[in-house]
């Protein structure tokens, strides 16, 4: 067999059994992004969040989240947390900005985001992570699952860690817009269909149960969103009197058919770009 081959089959032997991920520089960064194909995490040098002080309307949401990450933080026990409800009412600003407020406080703390898709990958990451010395917060955004989606499975690997058990320097947190991670209709459409109907949906709609902590966001009030606002131009420097924001704030949200965080911010950078105010 010449040298050729046997690099060949040597190369194809890697493929099927790659090396050992190297873990990264934990030290360059606060925060990294989980990525596969190949599998790495990409440090992220500037976070975006924003200030704890300006998320409106989410103080006891707020201040449970915040106590359980020091707890982690602190090397204490602390519960994965589900953030579910409204859109665009900050679940995933109060993630990061929870982050932010236990770092000023002078408690390490590495966040690391891992997008749905990624999930069967998870088990890999986790391995990267065990035993190291850095605590993290593992971090997904808008997380759902359809009737034929099995990414769910992974997920176990997070929340229940199987027979090695969660790493005890790992904890995870979720938002979504579904409090069972799966829409209403699709549940009741298997119940009806199955054979079994208490078996049918049991393991997905058991998998929002896994999470310690299940923090519900709700549509703000009108007064909570003008509030938002209120509280951007202060932080930001942008002057503009009561009734004529009152006035432009409610005609924004009326064009877009809600009210929410999200659509204060958006109102409120159309107002700063306006005025000729970088934010």
């Amino acid at each position: 067999m010449d040298n050729a081959t046997l690099t060949r089959i040597a190369d194809a032997l890697e493929r099927m059994s790659p090396a050992p991920l190297a873990a990264p520089d934990f030290d360059a960064a606060d925060g990294f992004v989980w990525h596969v194909e190949p599998d790495r995490l990409e440090p992220v040098l500037a976070i975006n969040r924003v200030d704890i002080g300006l998320l409106i309307g989410v103080d006891r949401s707020r201040n449970t989240l915040l106590e359980n990450t020091v707890q982690f933080a602190r090397g204490l026990p602390a519960n994965n947390a589900l953030l579910w409800g409204a859109r665009g009412m900050g679940k995933s600003s109060l993630v990061k900005a929870v982050h932010a407020e236990v770092l000023a406080q002078g408690l390490p703390l590495k966040i690391v985001e891992l997008q749905r898709e990624d999930l069967p990958s998870v088990s890999r990451l986790l391995n990267l992570l065990r035993g190291r010395k850095e605590r993290f917060l593992l971090f997904c955004d808008d997380l759902s699952f359809s009737h034929d989606d099995q990414h769910y499975k992974s997920l176990k690997a997070v929340l229940d860690g199987g027979i090695e058990g969660r790493p005890e320097n790992v904890v995870f947190y979720a938002t979504s817009n579904r409090r069972h991670l799966m829409p209403r209709d699709m549940i009741e459409n298997e119940r009806s269909s199955a054979i079994n109907p208490s078996e049918a949906v049991e393991e997905k709609v058991s998998l929002s149960d896994r999470f310690g902590l299940w923090l519900g966001f709700h549509p703000c009030s009108q007064d909570e969103y003008l509030d938002m606002i209120r509280g951007y131009c202060d932080a930001h420097g942008v002057e503009i009197d009561a009734e004529t924001l009152r006035a432009e704030a409610i005609e924004w949200q009326a064009t877009r058919g809600a009210r929410s965080g999200r659509v204060a911010w958006q109102y409120f950078t159309d107002l700063a770009g306006r005025r000729g105010i970088q934010v």
